[in-house]
């Protein structure tokens, strides 16, 4: 089968800033080949059994240096080693979304206006609508203080003179620390791209997949759309996240299997190249 050139001209041109991010932290081409090999052969392997044959270990070897193009050798070398489609999610993460979930959301952590307010940073300051009060409502086993600490090193909050936490973005997106934003990055292309993909290969009812574009504007009316990007996109996210904990709590009786769903929006800009 021959791959379309349309196909090959998108995969060129989605891959440049992903090598340049890779050149960057000196992951150099050996390496992401090797690493494209494992994912290729787990691929191949889950995704691709023969229709109406039972494939208890899938595809043979052979099939899947058939389909993938990898040497035999290296694909009995690497059934396995891959870890799929789990996601190593660091911890800051996990209690993060679920902080912040909790302080967009919850009344007693927002203002009248429905923002996230600023947060007494002790409970003896604030009661239960504290910084204390609101990581206890989330886990009993974890103290606020190093929460806090990790926070202010990551940017996500920062305290005001009255000893008040505020938070600095509606949604848990760290300014610092890298292995946080290596699981966004991971995380939320992996999940656009097989929206996409799944939209390009037809295999059901497409999934929202849509962006507006424009190549003709100047810094300042670019800079402008930026600001009105951030305003609109914040609260699609923040009416789709309420909607999401309240279907979710009310899903927890169901016996029906699990799902899970992402919702992004982004924005990028940069100078025409001549």
């Amino acid at each position: 089968m021959t791959t379309p050139p349309a196909l090959i001209a998108a995969l060129r041109h989605l891959l440049y800033p992903l090598v340049r991010l890779l050149v960057a932290r000196g992951t150099t081409f050996p390496m992401l080949a090797e690493l494209l090999k494992e994912v290729y052969v787990d691929v191949a392997v889950k995704e691709f059994h023969l229709e109406g044959r039972l494939e208890a270990d899938g595809p043979s070897d052979s099939r899947v240096s058939l389909l993938t193009g990898v040497h035999r050798k290296d694909v009995r070398r690497l059934r396995g080693a891959s870890p799929g489609e789990a996601e190593r999610m660091p911890e800051s993460v996990a209690l993060g979304a679920q902080l912040v979930a909790a302080w967009t959301e919850r009344r007693q952590f927002r203002d009248a206006k429905g923002r996230p307010r600023p947060l007494p940073r002790l409970a003896s300051q604030g009661g239960g609508a504290s910084f204390e009060g609101l990581v206890a409502s989330v886990s009993k086993d974890i103290r606020a203080r190093p929460v806090l600490d990790e926070w202010i090193r990551l940017g996500v909050v920062e305290l005001d003179p009255q000893d008040r936490v505020v938070l600095r973005s509606s949604a848990f997106v760290p300014a610092r620390g890298f292995d946080e934003k290596a699981f966004y990055l991971g995380h939320n292309l992996h999940d656009h791209l097989a929206a996409a993909a799944h939209n390009l290969l037809g295999e059901g009812e497409p999934f929202l997949e849509r962006v507006v574009h424009y190549d003709a504007l100047s810094p300042d009316s670019a800079k402008a759309l930026a600001e009105l990007a951030e305003k609109t996109g914040m609260q699609a996210l923040q009416s789709v996240n309420k909607k999401s904990m309240a279907l979710e709590a009310a899903d927890r009786a169901s016996s029906e299997p699990r799902q899970r769903i992402s919702f992004g929006v982004y924005f990028y800009r940069a100078p025409i190249k001549a």
